[in-house]
């Protein structure tokens, strides 16, 4: 199933292609952003969800290992979306913070009991 979407953030998951000594440019734990997302057909890798990123133009693969193919996407498999860590998040608030003194800085003034 795919759940990408262009403008969307991923994390690059996996950067080691197989059989393939050029530097293809993605970095795993690195984060990029959709700009095209799509079925991708490859005569050596077959059919594939392809993504293109924003922060990076692959140009022509035209090199000695490479394919003739303009701006090749890489396969979404590579990434997965980014995702907040919204429970983290709600830790944060309830950890005190070290600034914090553990007592309010004016106490409340206590009612002294009157003689009737």
């Amino acid at each position: 199933m795919n759940d990408f979407y262009v403008g969307q953030k991923v994390v690059c998951i996996d950067d080691k292609f197989k059989n393939v000594s050029i530097d293809q440019i993605i970095r795993k734990g690195q984060i990029y952003t959709i700009r095209w997302i799509g079925m991708y057909q490859h005569y050596v890798d077959g059919e594939f969800v392809g993504i293109k990123v924003e922060e990076i133009h692959r140009g022509n693969d035209d090199g000695p290992e490479g394919y003739g193919a303009a701006d090749m996407p890489y396969r979404a498999s590579r990434f997965r979306p980014l995702v907040k860590d919204k429970i983290g998040q709600l830790r944060k608030l309830l950890t005190p913070k070290p600034d914090e003194p553990d007592e309010p800085a004016k106490k409340t003034p206590v009612k002294k009991k009157e003689k009737v």
